[in-house]
């Protein structure tokens, strides 16, 4: 029997994104097994992965007993209060990428993150297509190598990360060039 997963406002489904998934594992934070266990990055002294359940998490158990992190301090965006950092960086599910996950803050709270997505999900979110667009463009690229680039995102091969902003609904995304 597994309890219901605890909310995370600033990842609301990470079964959907992968980071939390069915599991018979026993959490090394609580010592229970609650049927699901947490698969992404961990940034603690010990090797976390695979050991922690959502609910330590959220709780933020997790971060307090190990000294975890889990966004790894990167973010992307205007400046926002400590406490909100301090949500998403010791209290939310991160996510897998090629290179270190970022994370979007905007209106002055974080972005809550949606997933991977390839060009033809950008498409449906053309705010977050342009954020995309102004990133890579700052690499120094010609147009036409910046709009192949962007021709070339993919979900599973080649993704960008996908967030909304909780306060005005905009999305925003940047890509991982491996």
């Amino acid at each position: 029997m597994t309890e219901q997963l605890p909310e995370f406002p600033y990842h609301p489904d990470p079964v959907a994104t992968g980071v939390v998934v069915p599991s018979n594992a026993t959490c090394i934070c609580c010592g229970r097994g609650r049927g699901y266990i947490y698969t992404g990055p961990v940034y603690a002294v010990e090797d976390l992965k695979d050991q922690l359940c959502p609910w330590c998490l959220a709780s933020g158990s997790a971060a307090e007993l190990f000294d975890a992190h889990f966004t790894a301090g990167t973010c992307l965006g205007e400046d926002v209060p400590l406490e909100v950092f301090s949500a998403v960086d010791r209290h939310t599910p991160s996510f897998s990428a090629w290179q270190e996950p970022q994370w979007f803050f905007h209106c002055g709270d974080g972005a809550a993150f949606l997933g991977r997505v390839g060009l033809a999900e950008l498409a449906a979110h053309p705010d977050a297509l342009e954020t995309v667009r102004q990133e890579v463009n700052g690499w120094g690229w010609p147009s036409d190598q910046v709009e192949q680039f962007l021709g070339s995102l993919d979900r599973d091969d080649q993704p960008a990360y996908l967030f909304r902003c909780r306060r005005c609904g905009t999305h925003l995304a940047y890509s991982d060039v491996a």
